[in-house]
C-alpha cells in the first residue's frame, strides 16, 4: 500500500495546485476536503454538495479521481476499505510534505 500512496502523492504533487495554498489551515482544509471527496467518488458513494466549499472540493476531487482511474489501473483492484486506506495514507503524506515539513514560515503567520 505504501507504494500506491507514494504514487498517488506524486501525481498530486505534479498536477494539483490546491496543496499549496498560502496558509497551513487552508492546506489542511483542502487536503482533507478534496481527498475525502475523491475517496467517495472512487468508492462510488453518493456525494452531498451542500456548501460552496463542498462544490469546490468536489470539482477538484472529480478531476483527481479521473486521473487516478486513468493512470493507475490497480485502483480497480482495491475494495472500499482499500480505497479508504489509500486516501487516509495520501492525506497523511501530503500533510507531512506540505505543512509539517514545509520551510515556509509564512504558513503560520496570523497577521498575513
Amino acid at each position: 500500500m505504501n507504494e500506491k500512496i507514494e504514487e498517488v502523492t506524486a501525481l498530486i504533487q505534479e498536477k494539483c495546485l490546491w496543496q499549496f495554498f498560502s496558509r497551513s489551515w487552508d492546506r489542511e482544509e483542502n487536503i482533507e476536503g478534496i481527498m475525502t471527496m475523491a475517496g467517495k467518488i472512487l468508492n462510488g458513494e453518493k456525494v452531498n454538495l451542500v456548501t460552496p466549499a463542498d462544490k469546490a472540493f468536489y470539482s477538484d476531487a472529480k478531476n483527481l479521481a479521473a486521473d487516478i482511474q486513468n493512470k493507475m489501473p490497480w485502483i480497480s483492484e482495491l475494495d472500499k476499505s482499500g480505497i479508504l486506506e489509500l486516501v487516509e495514507g495520501v492525506k497523511k503524506r501530503l500533510l507531512h510534505i506540505t505543512v509539517k515539513k514545509s520551510r515556509n514560515c509564512e504558513l503560520n503567520l496570523t497577521n498575513y
